[in-house]
């Protein structure tokens, strides 16, 4: 196979697995449209900078090098959570490994490779064989209800006012000035936290916090 469609092929099959890996299984679970510039980006530039290392016989050591540099970038003006980052080392990843493979073509332990990972993210974010728990921390006002013995009072009014089944709350700070307090609240659904923003609760989680 001549050289440039071979390169043209790679580059087609690697941005194939990471839009289906963003598109089809991050997108559908976090509906955040936030990270998939950066993720198809990142994905797309560092396939066509390791394929020509690759191809002027520069080491591919110093291509994850590269690599690693990107990977650990939090952009200093916003730190991204746990779960981008995640799929950001991920998306980060394949070029490397798809660029590296497909100069050597050995393509069908590339597919075999692609398709594991693609798996097991698809599997991951279903939760099958895994029972996820949810937190929000919520500003919530009837201060009297904060007390020990108002406990079940307290899920209680937290239940009806977010829809949610909740398993245990936890009290943060408190501002008697104001008559509020800061609770988290645990849950198992995490599907149900859009009914929490489309509803407008006051809500933030952990990630937001700067």
């Amino acid at each position: 196979m001549p050289a440039f469609f071979s390169f043209i092929l790679g580059f087609l099959f690697n941005f194939a697995v990471a839009l289906t890996a963003v598109r089809f299984i991050y997108y559908p679970k976090t509906h955040n449209k936030r990270y998939v510039f950066t993720f198809l980006s990142f994905n797309t530039i560092i396939y066509f900078v390791l394929s020509f290392m690759t191809s002027i016989e520069i080491s591919v050591g110093v291509g994850f090098g590269l690599f690693a540099i990107f990977s650990i970038l939090r952009y200093r003006t916003e730190p991204m959570p746990i779960r981008e980052m995640t799929y950001l080392f991920i998306i980060t990843a394949l070029p490397v490994m798809n660029s590296a493979a497909s100069n050597a073509n050995v393509w069908g332990e590339l597919f075999a490779a692609n398709l594991i990972v693609l798996g097991i993210l698809f599997i991951l974010e279903r939760g099958w064989g895994f029972r996820y728990e949810s937190t929000k921390r919520i500003v919530y006002e009837k201060i009297e209800n904060i007390k020990r013995e108002n406990r079940p009072a307290l899920i209680a009014d937290l239940e009806e006012r977010t829809g949610l089944k909740i398993k245990r709350v936890v009290v943060g700070k408190i501002n008697f000035l104001k008559d509020v307090a800061e609770v988290q609240i645990h849950f198992d659904d995490p599907e149900q936290q859009d009914w929490l923003q489309s509803n407008g609760v006051m809500v933030y989680t952990n990630d937001d916090e700067a």
